[in-house]
């Protein structure tokens, strides 16, 4: 007959802790800032509107035509050249880095 034995003063209480703690630091760390950027993902997506410079997710660079019902963009990557793209193909990332303000250092 084989006995589970515990050692140390607290017995099996100390793993429960330390088990309590690695799950304490995978949300903290992992869980909590993935749903926060998805957050700022949806609502990025919400509020794109006709007239901005966007980058697809395959990198294709236009500016918003049109923001159809259905989820879907026309995106103008030419003059006069127009596409029908989902709104979940807008890359958050590559758009705030395309429309970021060039800072400029005046060397004399």
């Amino acid at each position: 007959m084989f006995l589970l034995q515990t050692s140390g003063p607290f017995g099996g209480s100390t793993s429960l802790i330390f088990m309590g703690l690695i799950m304490l630091v995978f949300w903290l760390f992992f869980i909590r800032p993935q749903s926060k950027k998805q957050k700022l993902q949806k609502l990025f997506l919400e509020n794109l509107q006709k007239g901005d410079k966007v980058v697809t997710i395959a990198g294709i660079h236009g500016v918003v035509n049109k923001v159809n019902e259905d989820g879907t963009i026309q995106l103008e990557i030419n003059p006069g050249s127009y596409v029908k793209m989902e709104r979940s193909a807008i890359s958050m990332e590559w758009t705030n880095q395309l429309n970021k303000p060039v800072a400029t250092t005046d060397k004399k």
